[in-house]
């Protein structure tokens, strides 16, 4: 089960650092509410990607692959949109914050 995000970022003044940590930010939370759900033995394989692509703004698109054996009974497709929509919560919360030290 493959699911693709893209979170439109409108901060095209984020520095290179602060651009591969909202990337680094947005798997993490992905992979931790995952596995918030199921157990390691559970997951056979899981992959999360992430991509920023510097337009007029930012676009942070992130994939995630997840695949569980037939035995897990689990809403794979309802799993990886709740953890894009946590990534995407995470990912905007920071932003702000980078905003608002922008402004000290």
């Amino acid at each position: 089960m493959e699911q693709r995000g893209v979170i439109h970022i409108g901060l095209p003044e984020l520095s290179e650092e602060e651009i591969i940590a909202i990337g680094e930010l947005a798997q993490n939370v992905i992979i931790k509410h995952v596995f918030s759900e199921l157990n390691r033995s559970e997951v056979k394989d899981i992959e999360v990607t992430t991509r920023i692509n510097r337009d007029d703004t930012l676009n942070l698109e992130i994939e995630v692959y997840l695949e569980v054996p037939v035995f897990v009974k689990v809403d794979v497709e309802k799993l990886i949109e709740e953890a894009l929509e946590k990534a995407y919560d995470a990912v905007e919360k920071r932003l702000r914050e980078i905003a608002n030290e922008g402004k000290d």
